[in-house]
């Protein structure tokens, strides 16, 4: 299968709560890629436990980073999973408060930006831990 690079975005401080607001995250990044002329992304159950994973990782471990406490990577993640992926992305941040901070936030980010406006990708998760940690995983199965 041919894989595209994995593309991480920069560090910010950001947050988000998920679970109970998965369907307004998703509406907000699909305005927000509709806006620039992207098609729009699916919610990915598969993709949010992902990013549930990682962030519950970081919050149990006491870390901020891409790299998991077993130093894995976005990719390696992905695979153990079982998404069979070919495009992928990650989003994470720390200290907001609310899905719309969060979100205005990777906005002003350059790195974030991109990511959540890549043509590549079709899905995505998002997920917060205590602390306000959060993940966003963005990726497109198969190809």
């Amino acid at each position: 299968m041919k894989r595209r690079a994995v593309l991480l975005g920069g560090l910010c401080l950001a947050a988000l709560p998920v679970a109970a607001q998965s369907n307004s995250a998703l509406d907000w990044v699909n305005g927000f890629r509709r806006s620039k002329r992207r098609a729009p992304l699916t919610w990915s159950p598969l993709l949010n436990r992902v990013a549930q994973t990682h962030a519950d990782d970081m919050a149990q471990n006491g870390f901020f980073s891409h790299e998991g406490s077993d130093g894995s990577d976005i990719a390696t993640r992905l695979d153990r999973a079982g998404y069979g992926w070919c495009a992928a992305a990650e989003n994470i941040a720390k200290g907001h408060s609310s899905v719309t901070e969060v979100l205005e936030g990777w906005r002003a980010s350059p790195g974030h930006r991109r990511n959540m406006l890549n043509r590549e990708v079709t899905e995505m998760g998002l997920a917060q831990a205590p602390g306000n940690l959060w993940v966003m995983v963005l990726g497109r199965p198969g190809c």
